[in-house]
């Protein structure tokens, strides 16, 4: 059971201003472990969202962020970074009256806009989960601004680990690496299995047979690399045999500037990251 340690913990109570996919999928995880559902507040403007995680979760929602915030110190944001700022503003009054730790996951909005935009002195901490969190096998990545106590700390880390690990970060500045890394990561993975699939089907393999080939091989490769502890170099090094079909498929690969790709496909991710912050100002 998740317990929370800071000052909310005397209601329990915690407020997700936004209800998408990812609230959805952090709403599964601490439910899954303990937390009540009638102390989850969503404040959800689509009807159809409201509706959907009342009837799946039980938990309370409401159209406007400030009945949402009614007695939570613990405040998710979960919006899109370009309304960041206005969802901010119309609860500034409030966060200064509360003093709430503000719990972000907009990807490029910086722990000081955040806390400049709620009227300043407010404690922060950004964090950045992956689409795994549906199966509660994400990764977040988690940074505090200065006023963020241990015992806040604990309790961001404690309702993110309930969707999957959490990492922590000192410098805010990697904050947009790490998105670029495990934020945005599920997307290459699945690229990868849309182009094998695509290579399997134009080698002569019929499409249900090429899918589950795929599928089930980058499943296998995941659960190695988690549960061997060796690193990914030394597990390709003993699956690729000098002179065999692997070397020549691996040989093509750096031909072709695949890792100097995946370099420049993760650079220019965490350069939009720091765009969207900009954009933000």
């Amino acid at each position: 059971m998740i317990h929370l340690s800071s000052s909310s913990a005397a209601t329990g109570a915690v407020a997700l201003i936004g209800g998408g996919n990812m609230a959805r999928s952090l709403i599964s995880g601490w439910v899954a472990h303990g937390i009540t559902p009638s102390n989850i507040h969503v404040a959800e403007p689509l009807g159809e969202l409201r509706e959907t995680l009342t009837r799946d979760f039980g938990v309370s929602t409401h159209t406007d962020a400030l009945d949402a915030v009614q007695n939570a110190d613990l405040w998710l944001f979960a919006v899109k970074p370009q309304v960041m700022h206005r969802v901010c503003e119309t609860l500034a009054q409030e966060a200064q009256h509360r003093r709430p730790l503000a719990v972000s996951i907009a990807a490029g909005v910086t722990a000081a806009q955040i806390e400049h935009w709620l009227g300043d002195r407010i404690a922060v901490i950004r964090c950045m989960p992956n689409t795994p969190a549906l199966l509660g096998t994400g990764v977040t990545g988690l940074y505090a601004n200065d006023i963020a106590n241990n015992t806040q700390r604990d309790s961001a880390d404690r309702l993110l680990a309930a969707v999957g690990i959490t990492v922590w970060i000192e410098n805010e500045t990697l904050m947009d690496a790490v998105t670029a890394v495990s934020g945005s990561g599920p997307a290459y993975a699945f690229f990868l299995a849309e182009a094998m699939e695509a290579a399997a089907i134009a080698e002569g393999l019929p499409a249900t047979e090429a899918r589950a080939l795929v599928l089930h091989t980058l499943f296998g490769a995941a659960r190695m690399l988690l549960e061997s502890g060796e690193s990914p170099a030394e597990l390709r090094r003993k699956v690729t045999s000098p002179g065999g079909t692997t070397q020549a498929a691996i040989e093509a690969l750096k031909t072709g500037g695949f890792e100097a790709l995946i370099n420049r496909a993760i650079h220019a991710a965490r350069e939009r990251g720091r765009t969207l912050a900009a954009l933000n100002d």
